[in-house]
């Protein structure tokens, strides 16, 4: 019995039926065939970018452990670590100073006026010029001085005349007397009126010096050397002797001082170096404790503290060779007081502080147990500070390290990363 017959008849029957059974249709061949393609290329895009994104990664990651390792594939010093600056703790000096507020204070001023009077003629000076002791300043008219000088010497010559003939009468009485043909007293009294035409001749000497030194005056000149001032009084007008305001004011600038103020309590260890003989050095600076202006020595100090301030003045010299001193500026005085010498010193950046210890972040150095850079909190007891540097008098040593810069991240044992060597040290390490 074939049982295949069925099957064969329900395919035929099932042709006849539906027509295209088994068949594409003409109509719809090409569709899927596009579509697959389609899907295809989309599939191989999003691989290739995938494939891309993670291979980029990948170098990112190689260049980044490349750049963390040293010389030779090892890794770099303090890697993964908290970058920081360190400083190395040094032997050195360090002064100790007193600082006060002071003001420029001139050695000699002198107001310049004239001891005679009469027209101002010249001015020859230029306000604000630097003149010398015995320069010539001004000029006053010496007309009327000169005529009074040769007043002087005509009276002088007359005079002198008279004695002469004094002094020939009295030779005559002196021949006479013994032979009295005169009397006693006619000799007495010539004698006398020599002696008196002799006065009258210093005295006619003495105007004629007068005269002279009108005649000197009417030429002013410098007393001090310094710096002169703005003009006073214009020539022309008529000046008289000692007049209140003077014709100009002459101040010395080379040398010049800085008259400061100190607390009384800084008196002791001043007094003590003074007296020791030890000349102390002031520095100068600007307003703003930025720039220095001079530098000098220490001259005097006053003979009493002031009680309603509790300070003491004292007079420091200066050369001024620059010309930056100027009378009553107003200025920083710096007197180092000594030098401490062979201290151990570390910039003032790296000393931290809380309110009840000092204290700074150490440089612990890798070992074999533990190979990382780590910091460690050490206590130390701080001294003199003086710029960026501060003496430290307990707690470290020279050559410690310690961290300058980026301790607000820092704890006990962080881990840190530290310059590679050959990059610049900073200001305090060695």
């Amino acid at each position: 019995m074939n049982l295949e017959q069925p099957n064969t008849l329900d395919r035929q029957q099932l042709q006849e039926t539906v027509p295209n059974f088994g068949m594409t249709d003409p109509s719809h061949s090409g569709k899927p065939r596009k579509y697959g393609w389609l899907w295809l290329v989309i599939l191989v895009i999003a691989g290739v970018g995938v494939y891309y994104y993670f291979h980029s990664r990948g170098n990112a990651a190689n260049a980044a452990a490349s750049a963390a390792q040293g010389p030779g594939g090892k890794a770099g010093r303090g890697s993964g670590g908290i970058p920081v600056v360190v400083a190395e703790a040094r032997k050195g000096d360090i002064g100790v100073y007193f600082t006060g507020l002071g003001a420029v204070t001139p050695v000699y001023t002198v107001t310049v006026k004239s001891q005679i009077s009469g027209y101002l003629v010249q001015v020859v000076y230029k306000e604000g010029q630097i003149v010398h002791k015995g320069d010539v300043l001004a000029e006053i008219d010496p007309r009327p001085y000169q005529v009074m000088l040769e007043l002087a010497q005509a009276g002088l010559a007359k005079d002198e005349a008279n004695l002469e003939n004094a002094k020939v009468d009295l030779a005559r009485y002196q021949t006479l007397a013994p032979l009295k043909a005169i009397p006693e007293q006619q000799l007495a009294t010539q004698q006398a009126l020599v002696k008196s035409d002799a006065a009258v001749i210093q005295t006619d000497q003495a105007q004629i010096d007068n005269a002279k030194l009108d005649l000197i005056y009417c030429h002013i000149t410098a007393p001090i050397t310094g710096r002169v001032g703005l003009r006073l009084i214009d020539p022309g007008n008529y000046v008289t002797a000692n007049d209140s305001t003077g014709l100009v004011v002459i101040t010395q600038i080379q040398p010049i001082s800085v008259i400061f103020t100190l607390p009384e309590d800084q008196l002791p260890a001043v007094l003590a170096q003074v007296r020791a003989g030890t000349q102390l050095k002031v520095e100068a600076f600007d307003r703003e404790m930025t720039t220095k202006i001079g530098q000098g020595v220490l001259s005097t100090m006053d003979n009493q503290i002031d009680p309603t301030t509790g300070t003491v003045k004292l007079r420091a010299t200066f050369d001024n060779q620059s010309g930056g001193l100027f009378p009553n500026q107003f200025v920083n005085a710096r007197l180092l007081v000594h030098e401490k010498q062979g201290v151990t010193l570390i910039p003032t950046a790296a000393v931290q502080r809380n309110s009840q210890v000092t204290y700074v972040y150490l440089v612990v150095r890798p070992t074999k147990a533990k190979p990382d850079i780590t910091v460690t909190v050490r206590n130390i007891t701080t001294g003199t500070s003086e710029g960026d540097e501060t003496e430290v008098t307990s707690g470290l040593s020279a050559s410690d390290q310690v961290v300058m810069t980026g301790v607000d991240k820092l704890q006990e044992g962080t881990k840190i990363s530290t310059p590679k060597s050959g990059e610049r040290s900073p200001k305090g390490s060695s």
